[in-house]
């Protein structure tokens, strides 16, 4: 292998990849840089910072390929192509800012020197410029003359210069390295292994360049799959769950059983029978779900990784008939699943554990002894869902117990049904609206037991006005048929309180109901016990900041003999979780006096938060901060805080628990 090292000029560069002489290997993932980051990207060449290096490969064979997400009309190459192993989203966010791609609009306030996407503020103010019309030779005197009239404070002189500087772009340059004489399988491992080494990169695309490698072609059959569910409202099983579950089948667990190793030693047929066993899983599983338990769409399901030990034990079972009871007792299974978190944590171990058990003589079996199903009936009482709000697992569960009850939105008179949209689209609706709570506290009001599905029209109709004033306009019947109690006493602010506990009892008894009709008969004789160990624990979390400033994140812990109260600083904790979530990186963060340490755990993030270990995914760690952010209440309401590190043991609870 040979490395050879250039300097390119980001004008030629764009002309290179106009003329297809830049191409991606199929190992290289989807552009999903967003607008922000195309606009610092912009700012960075401006203000002559480093933006990084190219890493390039050139081959006489000729790879499979995918496509630059660039616009305008492609030339004719003039040299035989390189593909790009490094780099792709610089340059595509670059060529699309050269041309004038709809999704890379970015302005320039030339007295400020900010960069940005264009907005409808910045297309009202003429002080922000596009930067494709000044890459595009705008006049300078025109311009000028422009923002002077706009006002302006620059002189001619500044403005000129600055306005130069943006039409030098194309000329900063590129350090480019050039790998030659070495193969598809070399070079998918030094991909993997560059990417890999800053966490720019999932597993899932980390997986899908090393299979790519010994499998081309791969990557068209994952893109028709997918294309092929998303057709049917299943669109979450995309490319990098099709990686997820074909890695299940082929090595028996999750992403981390992905190796260059393991696949050198796996022949092409191998290959082929794992992705048949895939598909043949899919094609038993969906009709399934869909027809079984009501499932329309697959973005109602809180985690899909529940989905690839079922996968591989209907890709595998023989070609007979399944008995009505297996086939309740995996949808038994995987309820259980869902409402225990049962990937929350530790995922890759308990996805290899409950694969091996779907590849056991009795598969449902085995499947449910791991979740300790066996030796108790799952059952969900009002204290499991007391503190729960639509982050939980219990949303889903009521959804699908209200589906299955009738439920009809109360404009419309049409079923409750996801995916639909406009007037129709279904949202969850606070029964008693925001507005009406100013005296009860954001769990309360975000309470499970306050929610209900209905069309955005019947959400908009309603507006903030109380049950008191809504109700009498719809028939009890449609009430009943989302179990909201018909007790008029429980229709005021004053009574929310006990109305919260009459609909959490209505829904939880439902709820055990919709358990009990796929329970399989053989389970019968085990007594019943909570749904989930986390029952009766609540963790809540205030945040109390400000625009100008971040602020402090106050937890309240409570439930069977515990009560804790502490607080962290925001930016500290976001920082943390937000390093765990988008990079990988541990690190540590006090929480309550002490120092905690945010810890990367296979697919889960925990965080010790007072008496609970917190555990969730990258996703959800991101939805909280996102959550509170959006929630955030002023410092003057912060309580008094006394910081206490935790002594005792700590409870495991789901980060989907939180609110």
């Amino acid at each position: 292998m040979h490395i050879d090292q250039a300097t390119f000029g980001v004008g030629e560069l764009m002309k290179r990849i106009s003329r297809r002489e830049i191409r991606l290997p199929e190992l290289q993932r989807s552009y999903v840089w967003r607008p922000t980051q195309v606009a610092k990207l912009v700012d960075s060449l401006y203000r002559g910072f480093p933006f990084g290096s190219l890493l390039f490969w050139q081959s006489d064979e000729a790879p499979a390929t995918r496509e630059l997400a660039v616009a305008g009309a492609l030339d004719q190459p003039q040299q035989p192509p390189v593909y790009l192993l490094d780099g792709q989203q610089r340059l595509t966010s670059l060529h699309r800012v050269f041309h004038d791609h709809p999704e890379a609009q970015i302005v320039f306030h030339v007295e400020k020197e900010r960069f940005q996407n264009q907005s409808a503020a910045t297309q009202a103010d003429p002080n922000w410029i596009k930067v494709y019309d000044l890459l595009s030779g705008v006049s300078i005197f025109e311009t000028v003359t422009m923002l002077q009239s706009a006002g302006c404070g620059l002189t001619p002189k500044q403005i000129e210069q600055r306005v130069i500087a943006v039409q030098s772009l194309d000329k900063r340059t590129f350090h480019v390295e050039t790998l030659r004489e070495c193969g598809y399988q070399e070079v998918s491992e030094i991909f993997v292994r560059v990417n890999s080494a800053g966490r720019h990169l999932s597993r899932a695309d980390l997986a899908m360049s090393t299979l790519s490698a010994k499998w081309p072609g791969v990557l068209d059959k994952f893109q028709k799959e997918t294309l092929h569910w998303s057709r049917i409202g299943y669109a979450d099983l995309d490319v990098e769950f099709l990686a997820r579950a074909f890695a299940g089948v082929l090595f028996g667990g999750g992403m981390s059983s992905w190796s260059v190793n393991d696949l050198s030693r796996v022949d092409e047929a191998e290959l082929t029978n794992a992705w048949s066993t895939v598909q043949r899983g899919l094609r038993h599983l969906v009709p399934l779900l869909r027809s079984n338990l009501g499932l329309s769409r697959s973005n109602l399901l809180p985690s899909l990784v529940a989905l690839v030990p079922l996968i591989v034990l209907l890709g595998e079972r023989p070609d007979e008939p399944m008995e009505q009871q297996t086939a309740d007792a995996l949808i038994y299974w995987l309820l259980i699943a869902t409402i225990r978190a049962r990937y929350s944590t530790s995922s890759d171990t308990n996805l290899a554990r409950d694969i091996q058990a779907a590849r056991k003589p009795e598969p449902a079996r085995e499947l449910l002894r791991n979740l300790g199903a066996l030796q108790s009936v799952p059952s969900i009482t009002p204290e499991s869902l007391a503190g729960r709000s639509k982050e939980s697992p219990y949303f889903f569960l009521s959804l699908l117990v209200a589906q299955r009850n009738g439920a009809r939105d109360w404009w419309f008179a049409t079923s409750i049904m996801p995916g639909e949209v406009d007037d129709f689209q279904l949202q969850y609706h606070h029964v008693h609206p925001v507005a009406t709570l100013d005296r009860y506290d954001k769990g309360e009001i975000n309470d499970l037991a306050n929610l209900a599905f209905i069309s955005r029209k019947a959400n908009l109709k309603i507006s903030d006005r109380s049950p008191a004033d809504y109700f009498p306009s719809v028939e009890s019947k449609a009430l009943s048929a989302h179990y909201i109690p018909l007790d008029e006493d429980l229709r005021a602010a004053e009574a929310f309180p006990r109305f919260l506990v009459q609909r959490r009892a209505m829904l939880a008894a439902a709820m055990t109901e919709l358990l009990a009709s796929f329970r399989p008969q053989w389970l019968d004789r085990a007594p019943s016990a909570p749904a989930t160990s986390s029952d009766g624990y609540k963790l809540t979390m205030v945040y109390y900041g400000s625009v100008w400033k971040p602020g402090v994140l106050v937890f309240r812990a409570f439930g069977a003999g515990v009560e804790w109260t502490g607080s962290t600083e925001m930016q500290d904790f976001d920082d943390a979780v937000s390093a765990a979530a988008l990079r990988s990186v541990p690190g540590d963060v006090t929480i309550g006096g002490e120092s905690v340490p945010v810890q990367v755990v296979e697919d889960a993030i925990e965080v010790p938060i007072g008496p609970f270990l917190v555990s969730g995914t990258a996703a959800e760690w991101l939805d909280i901060l996102a959550r509170e952010k959006a929630s955030m209440q002023s410092p003057l309401r912060m309580p008094v805080v006394q910081d206490k590190a935790w002594a005792g043991e700590r409870i495991a609870l789901p980060a989907s628990s939180t609110d």
